[in-house]
């Protein structure tokens, strides 16, 4: 089953949607909150921030969502609990917000780097639901690089790996700059966790050109006697799957020169927010709806066999 199928056997309307909440106001929270109010099968009941000014308040406002600015007490003050949280802040905050929310049995979305949930990457982890009720996104250049990584591993022996990622200054907000740190560590850790690869490196630029440069994340993988073909045909099954949610998402180049590999990868967004470079965002919060929405189908899959028996 591909990451979309889960879906399809879903008919949106025989079903009440998702009461989801937002933590966090930036723009990666205000695409968000964009893209939950586009789904059939989630209803974005708060946004929580701190800045009673904040863009992103207004932004939620305009989309018909509730607002607050009392962050995340304003969560655990709503009469019932939420069925799944998203959190858009930063990782040192997330910690927190998972020990405050993990006793009401929320499914809390983390778009942090705080490596503190369960990892997932939709086409490589599938719609097996999580085993945890916190569930990680790594980060935007985990998102873009593990497909790829874990598609080479799986079929070579990959003995190093090496993602670059490039962002937009002008789009790399405070809580980016701020988990810097958190960034290079989680994403290393999850192209450990999914290739089991133990020697690779992961480097974030945040580049200040004028016009912005487009996200972009290139994969470096050393395989002794690469197959240029099936390297290439590989590389490619995985970018169609993540296009599947991700439509910005592609490969600029995949050359094979001896035991290296090369993959350019550049997403576009495709947001009613985000200007077209700041795909980074864009794939991070696809992906996050995109596990919301599988939730939702598995929820609604039970219900309709609890009601058959």
């Amino acid at each position: 089953m591909t990451v979309t199928e889960a879906l399809t056997t879903v008919r949106p309307h025989s079903i009440p949607p998702l009461t989801v909440a937002v933590i966090g106001t930036g723009v990666i929270g205000q695409d968000l909150v964009s893209k939950i109010s586009r789904s059939d099968l989630l209803d974005c009941a708060l946004v929580a921030g701190r800045n009673p000014e904040s863009a992103g308040l207004r932004h939620a406002a305009l989309l018909d969502c509730r607002t607050t600015a009392d962050g995340i007490d304003a969560i655990l003050a709503a009469p019932r609990p939420f069925d799944v949280v998203f959190d858009a802040t930063n990782a040192m905050a997330h910690a927190e917000h998972w020990r405050l929310l993990q006793p009401l049995g929320t499914l809390l979305i983390d778009l942090t780097p705080s490596k503190t949930g369960q990892m997932v990457v939709p086409t490589v982890t599938g719609v097996q639901p999580p085993s945890a009720g916190n569930v990680s996104l790594i980060s935007c250049g985990g998102q873009a690089s593990v497909p790829v990584a874990h598609a080479l591993a799986d079929r070579f022996d990959v003995t190093y790996l090496e993602v670059v990622s490039t962002v937009a200054s002008s789009i790399a907000g405070r809580a980016t700059r701020l988990n810097l740190d958190e960034y290079v560590a989680t994403t290393q850790h999850a192209l450990t966790a999914f290739t089991g690869v133990r020697r690779n490196k992961a480097i974030l630029n945040i580049s200040p050109a004028v016009p912005p440069a487009h996200f972009r994340t290139t994969v470096h993988a050393v395989l002794p006697e690469a197959d240029p073909q099936a390297v290439r045909a590989a590389v490619g099954e995985a970018a169609g799957r993540v296009r599947e949610f991700a439509p910005g998402y592609r490969v600029l180049a995949c050359d094979v020169r001896g035991d290296l590999v090369t993959v350019s990868l550049e997403v576009t967004a495709d947001s009613d927010v985000l200007p077209a470079y700041a795909g980074n965002l864009d794939i991070i919060d696809s992906a996050a709806v995109l596990v919301a929405e599988q939730h939702a189908a598995r929820l609604a899959s039970a219900s309709r066999k609890g009601a058959g028996r």
